[in-house]
């Protein structure tokens, strides 16, 4: 796992974010963990580019004919960026790299990403905390998650549904943030 990505972003529209300094950052540190210690084979599983589709008992397999695009953690970066910047809830939303001093950040946390075998259903949980950039002290968090049904356990059937229950963990997220939560 790399270190965190920070995504400058300006002062928010609305909630108690109002009286935030100009700037606020999303850092997303991409790892996977369950209800106890992630092992390091599960991190470095979502890690990967191939699709992971998980059995009753918990074992993790991939998908074959079909993988991501990129790896995992850079997709739903990417795609978070996406979501804020089509919200109405920022003015703006600036790329990583460029020179602005955040007053937050956004650290997230990539806790589920794969398909439930046992239920047929796309699993997506995300977590968030925002902290405040210059003293690391956590203002909010909260814990994200979508369940979608999964018409067949192939590659095609579970991009779709994966792609469909993201989409609603990052409009909550976005939302959550918006609210001033």
């Amino acid at each position: 796992m790399g270190p965190p990505a920070s995504l400058p972003l300006p002062k928010l529209r609305s909630g108690a974010f109002k009286r935030l300094a100009p700037a606020v950052a999303l850092a997303l540190a991409a790892a996977a963990c369950g209800s106890g210690p992630a092992p390091t084979t599960a991190i470095q599983t979502l890690e990967a580019e191939k699709i992971i589709a998980k059995d009753q008992a918990g074992a993790v397999s991939f998908l074959g004919g079909g993988q991501w695009a990129d790896r995992l953690p850079r997709l739903i970066q990417a795609r978070l960026i996406e979501t804020f910047e089509n919200s109405s809830k920022l003015k703006a939303v600036s790329r990583p790299g460029e020179r602005v001093t955040p007053d937050y950040l956004l650290n997230t946390e990539i806790r589920a990403f794969q398909i439930s075998s046992a239920t047929g259903e796309a699993v997506v949980e995300l977590s968030g905390r925002l902290v405040q950039d210059r003293t690391g002290r956590i203002v909010a968090g909260r814990v994200f998650s979508a369940r979608e049904p999964v018409a067949k356990v192939d590659a095609a059937s579970a991009a779709q549904a994966l792609d469909a229950a993201l989409s609603r963990v990052l409009l909550e997220m976005v939302r959550w943030v918006g609210s001033g939560r």
